[in-house]
């Protein structure tokens, strides 16, 4: 079923809601929603007997609207907008810079009773190149200019880590229109990502209000820059675990091995 909330700015959120039980929120990352996320419906499908899943599309994308200015703020309170709407303290599951919002909207006291969280993009050494420090101005500057599409080849190149050389051959593809569309919105995820892509050691006291269980997930087929993320993040907080999900990538190929690890956590 396709519903709409509307957050606390105006904004509306659009999502899908599926199953019955407890409420299970998914948080995509950058450039993607509902309409492009295989892995979203999959899993929906696979947990709606346990779970009442909602999958939304974060502001700006999707069928879901926009309101400037941006802040992270605004998109904690169209979390919060969903969890009013499913009446009971909620699992989140975020996904890449999703799950870092979704460690945001924890610490700061949403009713949440779980985090999972899905290879928050850490970069925490010199295991690949940090985001440029005026990689969200530049964002910025390419889509106030009309340049979406160099805004999208930024986020590919310098925070996805796609070789430069590919990103011609991507510049071709059927998807490359969506990804330009979606390009105003990639900025956001850099603001929520602040100094945590910068090669330094994760903050020590941005989340330290959570007390909640949280799972920290990584693909054992993944980047290795990604694992050394998921592992930096659950030695901090003192309340997660670390697990490895068989045959992901950072893509999460399949849902099936997504729902696996998410239904044995709620059991657990």
């Amino acid at each position: 079923m396709s519903s709409t909330v509307r957050s606390k700015d105006g904004t509306t959120i659009a999502f899908d809601v599926r199953g019955d039980g407890q409420p299970l929120i998914l948080v995509d990352g950058a450039t993607s929603h509902r309409a492009v996320n295989q892995t979203f419906q999959e899993v929906g499908w696979l947990l709606s007997e346990e779970f009442r899943i909602y999958a939304y599309d974060r502001r700006g994308r999707g069928d879901s609207t926009d309101t400037p200015p941006y802040a992270v703020e605004r998109e904690i309170e169209d979390l919060a907008a969903l969890i009013d709407d499913a009446g009971r303290p909620a699992v989140v599951c975020g996904f890449s810079s999703g799950a870092v919002l979704a460690l945001d909207a924890a610490a700061a006291g949403l009713p949440i009773s779980k985090l999972a969280l899905f290879e928050p993009p850490f970069v925490v050494d010199g295991s690949r190149p940090p985001l440029p420090s005026d990689y969200v101005e530049r964002l910025e500057r390419n889509v106030a200019e009309g340049r979406p599409g160099d805004a999208a080849e930024l986020f590919l190149t310098a925070s996805a880590a796609v070789p430069a050389e590919a990103v011609a051959g991507i510049r071709q593809s059927p998807f490359w229109p969506a990804l330009e569309a979606i390009a105003p919105t990639i900025a956001y995820d850099g603001r929520i990502m602040g100094t945590t892509m910068s090669g330094r050691p994760l903050p020590s006291d941005r989340w330290t209000g959570i007390k909640v269980p949280i799972l920290v997930m990584y693909g054992n087929a993944t980047e290795p820059w990604l694992v050394t993320g998921a592992r930096a993040i659950a030695d901090l907080l003192p309340t997660a675990s670390l697990q490895a999900v068989e045959g992901a990538q950072h893509n999460v190929a399949s849902g099936e091995v997504l729902a696996r690890a998410l239904r044995d956590y709620q059991a657990a």
